[in-house]
């Protein structure tokens, strides 16, 4: 029985290596490949495949939102993340979206495809690094915590919550009636009241410390 499978990855050398191994193996056909989020959601939504190899770093909506758009499109959808990033709340946030397994690109083309296989009867497979991880910050968050947004302000939380959905300052600033630049400011703030280094990280954070699970105001 055939397993379908979606590449989606902004490197066309990547996708043509990963294309390349899944050839060594008749059981697996590709559906699609994509290069950006949005067309990876737009590839599952057609096709529904069993197995969609998702890379985090994509342009876009990027990759944690991917995963949950495409979860959300099909979702018996078996969401692989193989990744090069090392990003512990960037892991956490794609696992919340409804990612089963997390690999990281530098493992072996044989391991690779038998993951997928793992992945096409149900089983999820998580890089040893990555699971450690993983497990520690749940034990951390099953501790008592203060709010981690508590120090920004409404307006602020709008913001990030858009940002976490995939908005572009454009579009946030659209749907907030707010100029672009000030958008970029709350964003400032956002990240630096949070010690966040960048719109990945505060992407991440949100996700991961439950501020999509919020009712918005």
């Amino acid at each position: 029985m055939s397993t379908t499978i979606l590449i989606a990855d902004d490197h066309a050398v990547v996708r043509e290596g990963i294309r390349g191994l899944l050839r060594l193996d008749p059981r697996f056909v590709i559906v699609g490949e994509a290069a950006d989020g949005e067309t990876a959601t737009d590839i599952a939504r057609e096709h529904a495949p069993d197995v969609v190899l998702l890379d985090l770093m994509m342009p876009g909506i990027g990759g944690v939102a991917a995963t949950r758009a495409i979860k959300a499109a099909s979702p018996r959808t078996h969401i692989m993340i193989l990744t090069s990033s090392n990003d512990d709340e960037l892991a956490f946030a794609a696992i919340e979206a409804g990612a089963q397994s997390f690999l990281l690109k530098s493992m072996r083309g044989e391991n690779l495809l038998q993951a997928i296989h793992y992945a096409s009867i149900g089983e999820s497979t998580m890089h040893p690094s990555i699971a450690r991880r993983i497990l520690s910050a749940v034990q951390q968050r099953n501790q008592p915590a203060a709010d981690p947004f508590g120090e920004l302000t409404e307006r602020e939380l709008d913001v990030l919550r858009r940002l976490a959905e995939g908005g572009s300052n454009a579009k946030i600033a659209a749907h907030l009636g707010i100029t672009e630049k000030t958008v970029k400011a709350h964003l400032g703030n956002v990240m630096s009241k949070l010690q966040l280094s960048d719109r990945t990280a505060a992407v991440a954070f949100a996700w991961r410390e439950g501020l999509m699970a919020r009712r918005a105001s």
